[in-house]
């Protein structure tokens, strides 16, 4: 992993995400645009200015998710070190998770249609809802030339999206590898049907301590918007010309629940299976596992499900804490950015706690990083995903 592009609710860039997420403070808030029930908040990226960023004559042409995304992308690419103008494309390959498309793009058309008539819905609705777009776009902007493509396992997406853009590089199909997920799907109808499934925390009132993944008092997700994108390349390349090195993407493995279209399975047996999996293609051992990332949505069936899972693998003896008491949930973009953080945690052998955990709650049986860093050596490490449909994804970073 030698380049990292983080747009999130907790800033830009690499730094300003890592100091965010240790300070432990939300950037959960009320959100007016989804009106004033209960589930109404959401966690935004700030101060993003997608005319600024993009220019006047493409920014309106592209919806949120993709505008996050390809800004993402040339944070990551300049983080690398590398030049989009003058590497060879053809052997460049994005892939990149997303879920849910433009679909504020959609909502906002679907009422044109309705109020104004067929003839003036956009011509650009279908190209701005598209998921597929999110790595048609990027690759356009930077000149990627090699395979493309969108992965789609709901919350899932972005670890899936890494774990495949590693397998072309082992392949050989790819020598650079452009890979993570965005999301913005903060429309009034998406976060209504969330709610109406019971997914979103209700605690408007108290909008800053919303998320609190493993808290015995937690409630459900907070939503958020955001795009991590990451540059990985074989670690001859990133030698032979110098670059710094912020991990390593050793392991990979995903199963399936095949148990509900959105509960996990209450005994967590298949996302045991997935880290089990990914730690053996890492060629490592559980003991060799000094920090998880959980996926920690701050459910209350996700954090039991996903504690029995580890609690499996490893007891107490693994140091566990969830970002998104932080960030909120990006949905498909989460699995990128908790994967950059658990890189972060490499670096500075500093593992992030978990935001607004007062009391953990007794069925979650595993060792949760609560309020500030805790300071432990980390040569390797997980950041676990799991969607919608019963998805699991996992992957193995390594020191270099």
């Amino acid at each position: 992993m030698t380049g990292i592009g983080l747009l999130t609710p907790a800033g830009r860039g690499v730094e300003a995400n890592w100091e965010r997420v240790l300070s432990a403070v939300s950037t959960s808030a009320a959100d007016p645009t989804l009106g004033e029930a209960a589930w109404a908040m959401s966690c935004t990226v700030p101060h993003f200015d997608p005319r600024r960023e993009l220019g006047p004559g493409k920014s309106w042409k592209v919806d949120r998710f993709a505008q996050l995304a390809v800004v993402a992308a040339r944070d990551a690419v300049l983080d690398a070190g590398l030049d989009h103008k003058t590497w060879d494309g053809a052997r460049v390959a994005v892939v990149l998770g997303n879920s849910l498309g433009g679909c504020t793009t959609y909502e906002a058309q679907q009422t044109v249609h309705a109020d104004e008539g067929a003839d003036l819905v956009s011509p650009l609705l279908v190209p701005m809802w598209m998921p597929n777009m999110v790595a048609g776009y990027v690759a356009i902007d930077i000149g990627a030339r090699g395979p493309s493509m969108v992965t789609a396992t709901a919350c899932a997406s972005g670890t899936t999206a890494i774990g495949t853009g590693r397998d072309l590089l082992r392949s050989g199909t790819c020598d650079i590898a452009v890979v993570g997920g965005a999301e913005s799907a903060l429309s009034p109808t998406i976060m209504a049907g969330l709610a109406r499934m019971g997914a979103l925390s209700t605690r408007r009132d108290g909008s800053d301590t919303a998320s609190r993944p493993f808290d015995i008092s937690r409630d459900g997700f907070v939503a958020a918007e955001a795009a991590g994108i990451l540059i990985l390349e074989r670690q001859n390349d990133a030698v032979a010309r110098h670059a710094r090195m912020y991990a390593a993407v050793t392991g990979y493995a995903a199963t399936s629940d095949a148990h509900h279209v959105t509960a996990p399975r209450p005994d967590g047996a298949s996302l045991t299976a997935a880290v089990r999996a990914a730690i053996r293609d890492a060629e490592l051992t559980e003991n060799d596992i000094a920090y998880v990332n959980a996926h920690g949505t701050s459910t209350p069936l996700n954090d039991k499900a996903e504690s029995q899972a580890l609690h499996q693998v490893f007891g107490y003896r693994t140091a566990v804490s969830s970002t998104k008491g932080v960030t909120g949930h990006a949905l498909a973009a989460a699995g990128a950015i908790e994967a950059a953080f658990t890189a972060l945690a490499i670096r500075d052998n500093t593992a992030p706690p978990t935001a607004n955990l007062d009391i953990q709650d007794p069925a979650v049986e595993i060792d949760v990083i609560s309020k500030t860093p805790r300071s432990l050596a980390i040569d390797s490490a997980l950041s676990v995903s799991a969607g919608f449909g019963g998805h699991n994804a996992v992957i193995a970073l390594s020191a270099i």
